[in-house]
């Protein structure tokens, strides 16, 4: 007599399809039977919040839930979870939403180095939801199935019990699980259903009928304004030559027309040792003189995707043009894993690239094609260099706010006394 399949004999070399929902998303991946679930997390769907320390299931760190009940992902095989629904830290909350335990670590600095961090936000969750009465005596028992290797353990049990009594009522639930594109790799066989769309769309042949960008959050979102030195009518000139328009990008090409206001090509992006390629396809929705919309999406070497919603507008600024562009980023793959504030700053720095471009193409000058494309080194330096005056800016307004106003008076000069 033949063994059920979910006891089916699997060689080493095999894979299994397993298919599961993570943080609102469904996903099917094809993996080998010896994959323990924080592996497929991490290594598969990039959901590096969940984080590995002993692998026998002792520290708890990688704590997450599975069908609503805290459990050890390093302690789990992956194929063992087929229509299971995991939710990981990282659908706890969004950077702009925080769940009230997230909002309760930081304000109680429950943490030192942060590793053991995301196992206590998950622990704590499962506890509350089970036992929200939970007394404050009582939680550093109920919290010990969660090592911190720095000793703070003082301020994680402050953290909790400050949630605990204000949600005696109940606990809210994730806030950030619902159908969108997951940020991790998608290697082969595996991925979500806006991933293989991508792939499809990415080879030769014809184009879709149209470019559906996932429900939910965005990974990036990109608002940027660069002011131009050219005049509304020559800017005009670029929005209105889309194979102009695509090389003031460093690393971007348009390779095919595909008519209908659809078109082919590539970009390439260097991070360090990651270089990525995306080939894929865009299509333009608006094209005026001032304004530019368009969606977007291609697919990296890797396995990794990007899609996009872009809206540029130009708007005379004395006797040049303001350029602002914003765009909604959901990406997938290495460039995703990278984390939000880094893929944030390649996406501001490519936009800023692309407004230096189009100045010098509305101008009468060739877009320097043989520019390198954005580069890790650049980028940091930028970035920190941005992040440096703002905070310059905003410790200097600080300092202003709390000088008495009678000190603020401005020293007379010379002739004048």
């Amino acid at each position: 007599m033949s063994l059920p399949n979910a006891y089916a004999r699997t060689e080493a070399d095999e894979t299994v399809d397993v298919t599961m929902t993570v943080n609102g998303s469904e996903v099917t991946l094809s993996l080998p039977a010896r994959v323990t679930l924080s592996d497929a997390l991490r290594d598969h769907l990039g959901l590096t919040g969940t984080h590995v320390g002993c692998e026998h299931g002792i520290c708890g760190m990688c704590t997450i839930l599975v069908d609503g009940q805290a459990s050890r992902a390093c302690l789990l095989f992956a194929v063992q979870l087929d229509g299971a629904e995991i939710t990981t830290v990282e659908g706890l909350g969004r950077q702009d939403d925080l769940h009230p335990l997230q909002e309760s670590f930081s304000k109680h600095h429950a943490l030192q180095c942060g590793f053991c961090t995301p196992g206590f936000l998950m622990s704590s969750y499962d506890l509350l939801t089970h036992e929200p009465d939970v007394a404050t005596e009582d939680l550093p028992e109920e919290l010990s199935g969660v090592l911190c290797r720095c000793t703070g353990y003082r301020n994680i049990i402050d953290a909790v019990d400050e949630v605990a009594h204000a949600h005696r009522d109940g606990l809210p639930g994730p806030g950030n699980c619902a159908q969108r594109t997951l940020v991790g790799r998608t290697p082969t066989g595996a991925g979500a259903a806006a991933a293989a769309e991508v792939a499809e769309a990415a080879v030769p042949g014809d184009h879709p009928d149209e470019i559906a960008l996932p429900t939910g959050e965005p990974t990036i979102l990109v608002d940027v304004t660069s002011q131009l030195e050219s005049a509304p009518d020559e800017v005009a000139r670029v929005f209105n030559d889309i194979r102009l328009l695509a090389r003031c990008l460093p690393g971007a090409e348009l390779t095919d027309e595909l008519g209908d206001d659809w078109y082919r090509g590539r970009a390439r992006i260097a991070l360090g040792p990651v270089r990525l390629s995306f080939d894929g396809m865009a299509h333009v929705l608006e094209q005026r003189d001032d304004r530019l919309t368009l969606k977007a999406q291609g697919k990296d070497t890797g396995g990794g995707s990007a899609q996009a919603e872009i809206v540029m507008t130009a708007t005379p600024s004395g006797t040049g043009v303001s350029l602002h562009a914003e765009a909604k980023v959901f990406l997938t793959g290495r460039i995703a894993s990278f984390g939000r504030s880094l893929a944030g700053d390649v996406s501001r720095r490519m936009f800023e690239d692309f407004a230096r471009g189009m100045d010098r193409a509305a101008a009468g000058a060739e877009p320097d094609v043989s520019a390198k494309p954005p580069g890790a080194m650049a980028i940091l330096v930028g970035a920190l260099s941005d992040r440096a005056r703002t905070r310059f800016r905003n410790l200097r307004q600080r300092r202003r706010d709390r000088t008495p106003r009678r000190d603020r008076r401005r020293t007379p000069s010379r002739d004048e006394r």
